[in-house]
C-alpha cells in the first residue's frame, strides 16, 4: 500500500480502471474520452520535444531561445496534462528529472547524491501557496525558514577527501556531470584544502569524503570586461554573465578560464552526515569556517513575514551588487524537517525560488524588422529606441512569430513596455494603448522574403511563414553557422564574421564547401579592419586592410580537418533537418549507424524509433529527398567524415567495448532494440554509467527511475530503493553475472522474478 508525503500525495500515481456501461450514451463518452487521452498523449510527446530542446540550448549552448518564463509555461502545462492523465507519465519526461547537460567533450562525474532542480514561486502568491503547505505539513509555527541571495550562475559541485579538493562537476543531468577539475582549480576563491577548524568540526569524519555545493559566476564588472574586449576583436559577445560564466567554466583550455574572472558562492552539501551540522544556518558558518566563499545576504527568518521582508529587500537592492541574482531562495532551516518533508521527482518539498519580476521599462517601436532563419522561418523583430534594463542597453527584441505580435497588438510608432524576462533575454510586454499615435496600423506578414525577393510560404495549421528557396543568402550563412556550433560540429574558431567573410569572398556555398578551404584561401580575407600605423618593416601602411592571416587560417583549417571524425548524430543535427534536434540526432543515429542505412530506410522504420514518429519521420525523409542535399551529403563524404555514429565514442571509449567483451557485430544488430534497463547498486567490473553506455551501444534504453515500462533491472551490491520498487512491481531483476552475458552474447539470460 502506498504512503502518503507530509503534503499528503501519493508517492506514485494511481488510477483505476473505469467501469464500461452497456448504455449508447456511455459509449459515447467513452469514444470522446479516447480521443481526447490521444489529444492530450500527442501534445505531450510535443511539448517534451520542446522542452528538451529548450533545455539544451540553454544548458548545452549557453544559449537560450525562449525566456525563463516561456520555459515555465511550457513545464506547468506538461504537468497539468500528466496530472490529468497519470498514464503518460514516462521517466525521461522533464516533469520527472533534473534539468540539465552532459557534454560529451569533457568525462562524465557522478555525483555522490543526486543534485535537484528547484520548483520556483512566480510571485508573492505562489510563494505563500508553499509556506502555507510546509507550515500544515510540519504544523503551524514549527518551521524557521534561511533565506539566501539566487545567485545566476552555473551550478557546480566540489569533491574534497581528507581535507584536499580532488574534484569538480557541473551539475549535468543531476545525477551525472563533466569534470571541469582542472578549470575550476584556476578560480581564485576555492580553497585547495579546508580549514583545520573545519575538520576539527568533522571530529571522527575529517577523512570523509564530502562534496559541496554551489555557483560559479561572473561578476558585472568583468563580464563587460570580457564584452569589450570581444568586440575589440571582432568576437561575438556573451548575452549575460551567466552565459559568459558557463562558457569560460566549460573551455578545453584552463588557461582561458583562468584568464576569466570567475568566482563561486558555496551553499549546498551533499551529505550532512559527517559535518555534524543540523541546520542550513549552521551549516553556511561550517562553509565559511572551511574557507569556502558565502554569500553574505543570508537571513533566518521564523515567520512568512520576515521571508517577505528578506525578499523584499533583495528585489530592491539587487542592483547595487556586483553580480547577478534573479530571485530568492527560501529553505527550511532544519535538516531534520527537510528529511521528513523530502522530495518530488525534481526538486526538494522543503525549498522554493522565489522569481523576482522583470524590470519594465517604456520606449518607442521604430520598425518591425524582418529575420531570416536557417530553417527559412521568417522571424519579426521589434527595433526601438535604446532603453537601459536591468543593467544593460537593449534596442530590439524578437517578436517570435505574426500571431504573437497581433495578441499582444504591437503597432510601429507605438510607446511599448519592455523588459528582459529572467533579467536575460529582452521581451515586448505591450503597447502602452493611451499613448498610440493616430493612424497606427496592424502588422502584416511581408509576401516576399527580404533577404532574397522569393514568395514566402504559409501552410495552414502553421504559424510560421517561410522562405523556401535553397538560394537565400540569410539562410545560407544561419546553416553554416550552425553546423560549426559547439552542439554540432563544434569549429572552434569560425564565428559569425568569418562565415560573412568567406560567403562574400564566394568560397562557401554549402557546409561542404568549408571542407574545400585551403590556409591560403582563408588567410587572405579580409576582416574588414585596416592598420592604424605604419610597419615599414612589414611593408604595412596606416589604412592598409588587415587580414586574417596564415597563422589563424591554420587553425580554422585544422579545426575543419578535426571535425571530419565528429559521428553521425553530430552530422544529423548540424544539417539542420526541420524537428532533428540533438536528441531526434542520437537516437536515428543509434537506430541506423550509418548515413547510407537512414537514406535507404522507408518512413514506416524511422517512424517506429521510440520518440521520434511519424511528424518527424516525414521531415527526415522530404530532407533526404532533396536531390540538391544529397548532392551535398556525397560531398562530405568525398570531403572524407565519416558519417557513421562512433560507437566507442557512445560507451565514452573505444577500449571499454572491446575489454567489456561484446561480442563482435552486436552493436550492428542492435539486440537489446525495445528494451528499457536500470541500473543501481554498485558494479564491480564497469561504473555504473559505463554500463549503461554499453546497454546502449546494443541497442536498449537506459533509464535513472523504476516504472512499469521498465523491462529489466540490473542490481549490484548495495542496490536500495530502485531494487525495492522493480520487487514491487514484479519487474525481473538481473545481477553483474548476467550483464557479462549479455554483453557477450546479446542475450538476455532468464531473470529473477520478484
Amino acid at each position: 500500500m502506498e504512503q502518503e508525503n507530509l503534503f499528503g500525495e501519493q508517492t506514485e500515481a494511481t488510477g483505476t480502471d473505469a467501469q464500461a456501461s452497456p448504455t449508447d450514451g456511455a459509449a459515447g463518452a467513452s469514444a470522446a474520452s479516447e480521443a481526447a487521452h490521444r489529444a492530450a498523449a500527442a501534445r505531450a510527446a510535443e511539448l517534451r520535444h520542446e522542452l528538451d530542446y529548450h533545455a539544451y540550448r540553454y544548458y548545452a549552448l549557453d544559449a537560450p531561445e525562449i525566456t525563463d518564463a516561456a520555459f515555465d509555461r511550457l513545464l506547468v502545462e506538461l504537468q497539468q496534462i500528466e496530472a490529468t492523465y497519470p498514464d503518460l507519465v514516462t521517466p525521461e519526461s522533464y516533469t520527472q528529472r533534473v534539468g540539465g547537460y552532459v557534454s560529451p567533450q569533457f568525462a562524465e562525474v557522478t555525483h555522490m547524491a543526486r543534485m535537484y532542480s528547484m520548483d520556483d514561486a512566480m510571485d508573492l502568491d505562489e510563494l505563500d501557496e508553499w509556506l502555507a503547505r510546509t507550515e500544515e505539513a510540519l504544523g503551524a509555527g514549527r518551521a524557521v525558514y534561511t533565506c539566501e541571495l539566487k545567485i545566476d550562475g552555473l551550478g557546480v559541485a566540489l569533491t574534497y577527501r581528507d581535507g584536499a579538493f580532488v574534484r569538480a562537476a557541473t551539475r549535468g543531468d543531476g545525477v551525472t556531470g563533466e569534470d571541469v577539475t582542472l578549470n575550476v582549480r584556476t578560480i581564485k576563491d576555492v580553497p585547495a584544502r579546508l580549514s583545520a577548524e573545519a575538520l576539527e568540526h568533522m571530529g571522527a569524519d575529517r577523512g570523509a569524503a564530502i562534496e559541496v555545493r554551489g555557483e560559479v559566476y561572473m561578476p558585472k564588472g568583468s563580464f563587460v570586461r570580457l564584452n569589450d574586449e570581444a568586440d575589440a576583436e571582432g568576437r561575438d559577445p556573451f548575452a549575460n554573465p551567466r552565459n559568459a560564466a558557463a562558457g569560460s567554466l566549460r573551455q578545453k583550455d584552463p588557461k582561458v578560464t583562468a584568464s576569466r574572472d570567475l568566482a563561486t558562492f558555496l551553499y549546498a552539501v551533499a551529505d550532512t552526515t559527517p559535518l555534524h551540522v543540523d541546520s542550513q544556518h549552521e551549516f553556511l558558518g561550517w562553509l565559511r569556517e572551511a574557507g569556502f566563499s558565502v554569500n553574505p545576504n543570508v537571513a533566518r527568518c521564523e515567520t512568512p513575514t520576515q521571508v517577505h521582508e528578506f525578499c523584499a529587500d533583495a528585489l530592491a537592492h539587487r542592483g547595487d551588487l556586483d553580480y547577478d541574482i534573479d530571485g530568492v531562495v527560501v529553505k527550511v532551516d532544519s535538516f531534520e524537517q527537510q528529511r521528513e518533508l523530502g522530495f518530488t521527482a525534481r526538486a526538494p518539498r522543503w525549498a522554493i525560488a522565489f522569481k523576482f519580476p522583470p524590470e519594465e521599462k517604456q520606449t518607442v517601436l521604430r520598425e518591425i524588422r524582418i529575420q531570416v532563419g536557417r530553417t527559412g522561418v521568417l522571424t519579426p523583430v521589434a527595433e526601438f529606441d535604446p532603453v537601459t534594463v536591468a543593467g544593460s542597453t537593449i534596442a530590439r527584441a524578437t517578436l517570435h512569430n505574426i500571431d504573437e505580435i497581433h495578441r499582444k497588438d504591437v503597432r510601429v510608432g507605438d510607446t511599448i513596455v519592455v523588459h528582459k524576462a529572467g533579467d536575460v533575454i529582452p521581451e515586448v510586454v505591450g503597447p502602452v494603448l493611451d499613448k498610440r499615435p493616430e493612424g497606427a496600423e496592424a502588422y502584416q506578414m511581408p509576401e516576399a522574403c527580404p533577404a532574397c525577393g522569393a514568395p514566402v510560404v504559409h501552410e495552414d495549421g502553421e504559424v510560421a511563414y517561410r522562405c523556401v528557396s535553397i538560394d537565400c543568402p540569410a539562410q545560407l550563412k544561419e546553416r553554416l553557422a550552425h553546423w560549426v556550433s559547439r552542439g554540432c560540429m563544434d569549429i572552434d574558431g569560425v564565428g559569425t564574421e568569418l562565415i560573412d567573410k568567406l560567403v562574400e569572398a564566394g568560397l562557401v556555398h554549402d557546409v561542404a564547401d568549408f571542407y574545400l578551404l585551403d590556409v591560403e584561401g582563408v588567410a587572405a580575407l579580409d576582416t574588414g579592419r585596416t592598420y592604424q600605423a605604419d610597419n615599414k618593416r612589414r611593408g604595412i601602411k596606416a589604412g592598409d586592410p588587415i587580414p586574417v592571416g596564415a597563422t589563424i587560417a591554420q587553425k580554422v583549417i585544422d579545426e575543419l580537418t578535426r571535425s571530419k571524425q565528429q559521428p553521425l548524430s553530430r552530422v544529423l543535427f548540424a544539417l539542420g533537418i526541420r524537428h532533428v534536434g540533438k536528441s531526434v540526432a542520437e537516437l536515428l543515429a543509434q537506430r541506423f549507424l550509418t548515413l547510407e542505412a537512414l537514406v535507404a530506410a522507408n518512413e514506416e522504420d524511422i517512424a517506429s524509433i521510440d520518440g521520434i514518429g511519424p511528424k518527424i519521420a516525414a521531415s527526415v525523409k522530404e530532407f533526404l529527398a532533396v536531390p540538391e542535399n544529397l548532392a551535398v551529403l556525397e560531398r562530405l563524404r568525398v570531403a572524407g567524415l565519416t558519417l557513421e555514429e562512433d560507437l566507442g565514442r557512445s560507451a565514452s571509449d573505444a577500449a571499454l567495448v572491446e575489454s567489456a567483451g561484446v561480442a563482435a557485430g552486436l552493436a550492428e544488430a542492435q539486440p537489446l532494440a525495445g528494451l528499457t534497463f536500470v541500473l543501481t547498486g554498485s558494479l564491480t567490473r564497469f561504473t555504473r554509467d559505463e554500463a549503461g553506455s554499453l546497454l546502449k551501444v546494443l541497442g536498449a534504453k537506459v533509464t535513472g527511475s523504476v516504472s512499469k515500462k521498465t523491462s529489466y533491472v540490473v542490481a549490484g551490491p548495495k542496490a536500495g530503493s530502485k531494487l525495492t520498487k522493480a520487487e514491487s512491481l514484479g519487474i525481473p531483476v538481473l545481477d553483474e553475472d548476467d550483464l557479462g552475458q549479455i554483453l557477450a552474447t546479446g542475450t538476455v539470460p532468464e531473470a529473477e522474478q520478484p
